[in-house]
């Protein structure tokens, strides 16, 4: 299977073509390795379908995406890409190890995100969950982060206040 291919074969990616290549990619480390470069590509409808496999590879195979947390942190900080590709690598990133090294600039990603009005809201979302795990290993942080998430609950969508009460109560 050629998975830049099979990412554009259909006009419309349904879930369980992703599936199918996600299963695919994760059967060995060049086919995972082939995912990621789409993942990395410049065609926006590439990286935007092989966003989602990702995200379904970390849920089922965190130890294959491990590697590549790198990639994930560099993908924040472009502006350049589909937002599917931001929400999904938030997404991953929520639930893995994150090395020390990354932690400032995930942290800084984060808070831009959840300051920028224009920031769809799962991105907002996942920022969210990210930065309260970080808070736990930063507590330095607790207070501009309550304050963020305070100041923008009356303007945001119900989804994001439901996880802003629950993050300040876990804070």
């Amino acid at each position: 299977m050629n998975i830049r291919e099979e990412l554009l074969k259909q006009q419309i990616h349904f879930k369980k073509h992703a599936i199918a290549i996600t299963e695919f990619a994760v059967s060995s480390d060049k086919n995972f390795k082939e995912l990621i470069n789409c993942f990395l590509s410049k065609d926006m409808r590439v990286a935007q379908r092989a966003a989602r496999s990702v995200s379904w590879a970390a849920e089922k195979y965190p130890e294959m995406v491990q590697p590549y947390v790198g990639i994930l942190v560099d993908q924040l900080k472009r502006k350049d890409v589909h937002n599917a590709v931001i929400r999904n690598s938030l997404r991953v990133l929520e639930d893995l190890v994150i090395p020390q090294k990354f932690h400032g600039e995930v942290m800084d990603a984060c808070f831009l995100f959840l300051q920028n009005r224009e920031t769809a809201i799962a991105i907002k979302a996942f920022a969210l969950t990210v930065l309260f795990n970080l808070s736990k290993i930063y507590p330095d942080i607790k207070n501009e982060f309550r304050i963020i998430i305070e100041e923008n609950m009356e303007y945001e969508t119900a989804a994001y206040r439901s996880r802003g009460k629950k993050i300040l109560a876990g804070l």
